[in-house]
């Protein structure tokens, strides 16, 4: 028996001296050299756990499904054909952005760059959403165009009139706000210093996720009384004039993805919301609405009868019967009045359609790629200035778009990072993108008309009658001398589609839409600089890290 328990206490004691040597608690694996150092070197954020969800977003578990209509095609648009896609988790917003929620933007944005000054007159009212979308020729739609935006009895309703150009500008300045508000959370920026508007927060200092991360030093226009000095060691966060790591970065941990127009196939997994009719990973079906069953009413016993989402009845019927309302409403109707779908998603059938990030194409062309798919990349990189740092946008380089029906969007904002196309030093010998705008790859481009000759010297891209698309080509101009604006329509009775690259797919029912369009397969086209009172949007943004965070008790993960 002695000679038993030496034995089993010398392989004890060797193992432990071999898994102590080998795996030193705190020391890299690359080097052994000790990682989170209060004498410096090396510092991580070992106390990272998880991506905090975003404000007013749930959480989406990526997977794969089938993309398109596998019902028949009774419109005969032959645009949505199924193809075998798959999805990575991301957030999305449980409702659409609602009124209250834009006028807060439009808030922020004239308190900081007040329209009366000259400089940024056309940054608040390019933001403004066109109010007169509400008008008809033969209707009296006029309390809507009054006082749909602003009036508090519509404040939870989605906004609309708003193009899908003013969507992305939304996200980018919701993706800032979100990022300050962490970051004060964390003790990197002074406390409440983003709603001291006008006076710490000014035209000229603003924050920018982008200039943060990029030049920290340029952030509120170089105030380092916002910009509080902070050191990192393992996770904990010390005050110090002599700080290592002063500013929060990527690898801190604190600071979210941007917020963005999700891409149509998230849009439409999301809105097929396919976790709730699934059985040993095994889809069982397709539905052919965001919720179970084939019929818009629902079957449960509380509310037995009731449509299930808003939208046009029949011919002359936006809600039914007064008193005995079909879906509650005739217009738009208040974000969660009715059941959400398996994913945690209100109103993905009816209420508005909404704006989807992808450039409109015919097909969906996955023989190309069938992961995370998406037609709209245009590669941009930080514009570098003279001096080899980041070039921050200011009031006097600040750029305007105008639009072809005339309207003025600012392109940046003052604080932001000027941003410029790729170059061939990112492209050059690269084998998955070959050029910064990636919206006619292999359908618009000119290598794919019947009129490309390859290795011709010939450019016949720009000549109007070897175009891939022949969509009409209105024009804008403005007088330098007047300052007037000439408007041009193409009267051309050659066109044969209005298919460009600035036509965006819009996905959902809205109020105005028969039960057909209803069904997330179900996908339409519209002028990104244009809109309308039956489309709005959400955000999504992408999660980082793992699929899923945890496991259930039979181990399945689980977000």
């Amino acid at each position: 028996m002695t000679l038993k328990a030496l034995l089993i206490l010398s392989i004890t004691i060797g193992l432990s001296s071999c898994s102590k040597s080998s795996s030193t608690k705190g020391a890299s694996r690359a080097t052994g050299w000790k990682i989170n150092d209060k004498n410096g070197g090396f510092q991580h954020n070992s106390n990272y756990t998880k991506q905090e969800t975003p404000p007013g977003m749930v959480p989406v578990e990526g997977g794969t499904f089938t993309m398109g209509k596998v019902q028949d095609d009774v419109m005969h648009d032959w645009n949505n054909s199924p193809s075998q896609q798959h999805i990575q988790s991301f957030y999305m917003d449980e409702t659409e952005v609602t009124n209250l929620m834009y006028t807060e933007y439009l808030f922020w944005l004239k308190t900081v760059f007040p329209p009366t000054e000259e400089n940024y007159k056309n940054i608040y009212t390019g933001a403004i959403p066109d109010t007169l979308v509400w008008r008809n020729r033969l209707g009296y739609n006029e309390t809507m165009t009054n006082n749909y935006l602003r009036h508090p009895a519509y404040s939870e309703y989605p906004v609309v009139g708003v193009n899908w150009i003013q969507a992305v500008e939304f996200s980018k300045w919701r993706t800032d706000r979100v990022n300050e508000n962490m970051l004060e959370k964390n003790g990197y920026l002074k406390k409440d210093a983003k709603i001291s508007l006008g006076s710490d927060v000014t035209a000229e200092s603003t924050f920018s996720t982008e200039t943060y991360l990029a030049a920290p030093t340029k952030t509120f226009g170089g105030n380092e009384d916002i910009l509080l000095k902070r050191e990192m060691n393992g996770g904990r966060k010390e005050v110090s004039d002599t700080a290592i790591n002063v500013y929060a970065q990527i690898n801190s941990g604190l600071i979210l993805p941007e917020f963005r127009l999700p891409t149509e196939a998230e849009w439409e997994y999301a809105a097929s919301a396919l976790v709730g009719n699934r059985e040993f990973n095994i889809y069982k079906g397709q539905k052919k609405y965001p919720w179970n069953g084939q019929y818009t009413r629902s079957g449960s016993r509380q509310q037995r009868g009731d449509q299930l989402a808003n939208f046009k009845q029949g011919r002359g019927d936006y809600g039914g019967i007064a008193g005995w309302s079909d879906d509650g409403a005739d217009i738009t109707n208040k974000v969660k009045s009715y059941p959400a779908n398996d994913f945690g998603l209100y109103d993905m059938a009816g209420n508005v359609a909404e704006w989807v990030a992808d450039v409109y194409r015919p097909v969906v062309d996955d023989e190309a790629n069938d992961f995370n798919y998406y037609r709209g990349n245009v590669y941009m990189k930080n514009k570098i200035g003279e001096d080899g740092i980041v070039e921050v946008v200011t009031a006097e380089n600040i750029k305007y778009d105008t639009l072809s029906n005339g309207k003025i969007l600012a392109r940046n904002f003052p604080g932001q990072v000027a941003q410029v196309p790729v170059d061939q030093e990112e492209t050059y010998l690269r084998q998955n993108f070959s050029t910064s705008d990636n919206r006619d790859y292999r359908d618009g481009d000119k290598p794919s008309t019947r009129y490309f000759d390859f290795g011709s010297e010939d450019d016949d891209e720009g000549k109007d009658n070897k175009r891939m698309y022949e969509s009409p080509r209105h024009s804008i101009s403005v007088d330098s001398a007047s300052g007037e604006m000439n408007k041009k329509y193409d009267k051309s009775d050659k066109r044969t589609t209005l298919v460009n690259n600035e036509v965006r797919v819009y996905k959902g029912g809205s109020w105005r839409d028969r039960a057909y369009w209803l069904d997330p397969a179900s996908r339409r086209y519209f002028p990104q600089d244009m809109a309308t009172d039956y489309i709005g949007f959400r955000n999504a943004m992408s999660k980082v890290g793992p699929k899923s965070n945890k496991k259930s008790p039979r181990g399945n993960p689980k977000f």
